[in-house]
């Protein structure tokens, strides 16, 4: 009897260790075509973006972008950081605005359902 258990017990356990690699493969499998389906799905909006994109960027637009790029290298390190928390603080209140819409739909959704 105690042999009998123990061949169930092995079985089980093998089971299990096959259950559990082929659920992996499978996940892993999915996972793959996520990530095809995500790359395929960046690569088309970065096509989009360069044919709409297309015959504006003129001579005049890259000396105008170049200017910038040069006056950021020269700014001093007062001005980078001054600038940077002024893109953070941005960055902060957009999040909080963010927030406090997610806010407004959840109080909506808990009074529409009582």
């Amino acid at each position: 009897m105690k042999r009998e258990n123990e061949v169930i017990v092995k079985e089980k356990k093998e089971n299990f260790f096959h259950k559990a690699f082929r659920e992996m493969g499978e996940n892993a499998k999915v996972q793959h075509e996520v990530d095809k389906a995500n790359f395929a799905a960046v690569k088309a909006e970065s096509k989009a973006n360069f044919e709409e994109n297309r015959g504006k960027n003129t001579l005049k637009r890259a000396k105008e972008n170049s200017k910038k790029s040069w006056n950021d290298a020269k700014m001093s390190t007062e001005e980078k950081r001054e600038e940077t928390r002024k893109r953070q603080q941005e960055e902060i209140a957009a999040a909080e605005k963010r927030i406090e819409e997610a806010n407004k739909r959840i109080k909506q959704a808990q009074e529409e359902r009582e």
